[in-house]
């Protein structure tokens, strides 16, 4: 027998079954966002064996981040009524395929083709999995759900990219790829076992995508999301040379930073999960004025190897909470349009990922590290302007954490 998406109401706790379908989309996301960074740390191998500058290698990374921008509005748009179920699956079962290519890519050309229809998973997956946690357990387990679902965006700055690098000096570029297409299609098979049907509850359509302009608390989030991603990406972008000519850090040290970084994220975003729930504004103004004040004081307080170290750590502690809060704050503001919703807060997202580090490459071309670093602070400080917007759920409506 079929087993179908639990309804709000039916049960009053989710079953092992209903917490190994989120586990399924968690690993899912995970994988999506380790294929999405994977290259960052192979860039030289990669540019070394295909003969291409160290430039055009970094192209391996954005080009799928742009790509997704546009998969995350346009692949819900051509599903229709797709049941998300088997959607998931041909998505994984495409990253698998993609990822086999880039192994195997003879050449640059071959390599770049491949990472484009990685974008396109990466786009189509989140826009869809990131409203599933509503369908998949009861209400009052949902932002539970969403932090572990959410916790793989965390796991793959911590483990995925890590490792895969590791992989990659060990066995070489290509052995990273190969593990993982494997993991894509572990993930594929899980999600065939584990997960229920998924029918589309409203098909996305262009109206339904401009319906949601029309809800201010959604478009107070979409800008929130647009400031405090925009922001925080164009200031870690150049984590590595803050560290090491504003802090004096020896490079040997910033890997080792980089994963406390990932590893207080994760703290944070599971304790950030269930305040969302309860007033996503709120917990999104308390991550600006953090992470707007670490930005902002990180050339003065961060002028020595130590303070450095406290500041990056604080960073990500900061930093760490912000997908599941903004992500909460959107499908509170829109709840009977959730996916659609998200196919719009995922364009955001990944669009303000390329366009926050292409403003600040040319800020610290022009005026160096402390000014990519102010400027962060600046957008991610405007955040605060918009959370007076934010949704609040009444006496009578259904929080995502439960009453």
């Amino acid at each position: 027998m079929t087993r179908t998406a639990p309804q709000r109401g039916e049960t009053e706790r989710p079953t092992p079954w209903m917490w190994l379908g989120v586990l399924t989309v968690a690993v899912g996301i995970f994988s999506m966002i380790t294929a999405e960074q994977l290259p960052v740390g192979l860039i030289p191998a990669i540019a070394g064996e295909l003969g291409v500058s160290t430039g055009a290698a970094g192209q391996t990374v954005t080009a799928p981040g742009v790509i997704a921008a546009f998969a995350s509005v346009g692949i819900p748009l051509l599903v229709g009524r797709l049941d998300r179920r088997v959607l998931l699956a041909v998505l994984l079962a495409v990253m698998a395929v993609a990822s086999t290519v880039s192994a195997l890519a003879p050449n640059y050309a071959v390599l770049i083709g491949s990472r484009v229809f990685v974008g396109i998973t990466i786009g189509g997956f989140w826009a869809t999995a990131g409203s599933l946690a509503i369908r998949l357990v009861p209400g009052p387990y949902v932002a539970r759900a969403m932090v572990l679902i959410f916790g793989g965006v965390s796991a793959a700055a911590v483990l995925g990219v890590p490792v895969g690098t590791i992989l990659g000096e060990w066995l070489g570029w290509r052995a990273a790829f190969g593990a993982l297409a494997g993991l894509s299609a572990a993930v594929l098979v899980a999600a065939l076992i584990l997960l229920p049907r998924l029918p589309a509850a409203e098909p996305v359509r262009p109206r339904t995508l401009r319906a949601q302009l029309r809800n201010p608390a959604l478009v107070a989030g979409i800008l929130a999301t647009a400031l405090l991603v925009a922001g925080h990406y164009g200031a870690y972008t150049f984590v590595s040379p803050a560290l090491l000519n504003i802090s004096g850090v020896g490079s040997g040290v910033i890997g080792v930073l980089l994963l406390g970084y990932g590893v207080l994220g994760m703290v944070a975003n599971v304790f950030a999960g269930p305040r969302a729930a309860r007033t996503p504004g709120r917990a999104a103004a308390v991550i600006a004025v953090a992470l707007g004040a670490t930005l902002a004081l990180f050339p003065l307080l961060g002028a020595s190897p130590w303070g450095g170290v406290a500041l990056v750590l604080v960073w990500g502690l900061a930093y760490g909470g912000a997908p599941v809060t903004l992500q909460t704050w959107v499908m509170t503001a829109a709840p009977a349009s959730a996916e659609a919703a998200t196919a719009v807060y995922c364009f955001v997202f990944n669009m303000s990922i390329a366009v926050g580090a292409a403003a600040s490459g040319l800020v610290m071309d022009a005026l160096g590290v402390p000014s990519v670093l102010w400027l962060g602070a600046a957008l991610v400080l405007l955040v605060l302007l918009t959370v007076r917007r934010a949704p609040r759920p009444g006496p009578s409506e259904p929080r995502l954490g439960g009453q």
